[in-house]
């Protein structure tokens, strides 16, 4: 079900801009810190006299931040500022995505230009491109919009911004991402397409089925199926 390098190399000719998600195609954010953690320990934070905060049992913090905004909107600055500080923890041990740095490299020796879309904070993605050396290799990072977490994939918000800033139209670009929020975001963004990167055992399927393009198993595929410079 993957993509060949020739099919592949087709889709990506074409591209001039390449839009990243974060978690996923560049790092596994929550390695050393797990995502059930950072819920516990956002629903700790939150907890005051009237309780703890809608969704405190969840171990999805993002989901848990989507409800609070749902239920109790007066608590998201507190809530989003929180989650965001735990995700500049988290990166600080995330484990790099094999064959990340090599696709990122093929875009810059291709004359593509990579931008971060992430529903993460940009505060978090910035640590991480900081630490990594990553910052010559993206051009710009664009994370959720604090205190307002329907900016959230699969809102198509983050792409749009995103494009603007790169004053790209949706058919010169490309979405990268691992899930099907991801390929949802792209087809809502006025059509932008995209490709899945399936990280995990049945994805593969429900990223196609979504709508992806292409999908791939492996970022170095998408490194080694670059061509000539745009």
């Amino acid at each position: 079900m993957t993509a060949t390098r020739e099919e592949l190399a087709a889709i990506m000719a074409p591209v001039k801009h390449v839009l990243l998600d974060f978690d996923g195609p560049v790092c596994s954010v929550f390695a050393g810190l797990p995502a059930a953690e950072v819920a516990r320990r956002m629903a700790e934070e939150l907890t005051g006299p009237e309780g703890p905060p809608p969704g405190h049992d969840l171990t999805d913090p993002f989901a848990m931040l989507l409800r609070i905004a749902e239920e109790r909107p007066e608590l998201v600055p507190a809530a989003d500022d929180a989650l965001a500080r735990l995700e500049v923890e988290a990166v600080a041990s995330a484990r790099p995505t094999d064959g990340a740095l090599e696709f990122l490299e093929a875009c810059a020796a291709t004359g593509r230009r990579v931008s971060i879309v992430s529903n993460n904070a940009t505060v978090a993605i910035e640590h991480y491109v900081e630490a990594h050396g990553f910052g010559r290799l993206v051009s710009g990072m664009t994370g959720r919009v604090r205190c307002r977490p329907e900016s959230m994939k699969p809102s198509p918000e983050l792409l749009r911004a995103t494009l603007r800033r790169m004053r790209a139209d949706p058919g010169d670009g490309i979405f990268i991402g691992d899930a099907v929020r991801d390929v949802e975001a792209a087809k809502a963004a006025g059509g932008i397409e995209a490709i899945g990167f399936a990280n995990k055992a049945g994805k593969a399927e429900l990223l196609a089925n979504a709508g992806a393009v292409a999908v791939v198993s492996a970022m170095a595929s998408l490194a080694y199926a670059q061509g000539e410079s745009c």
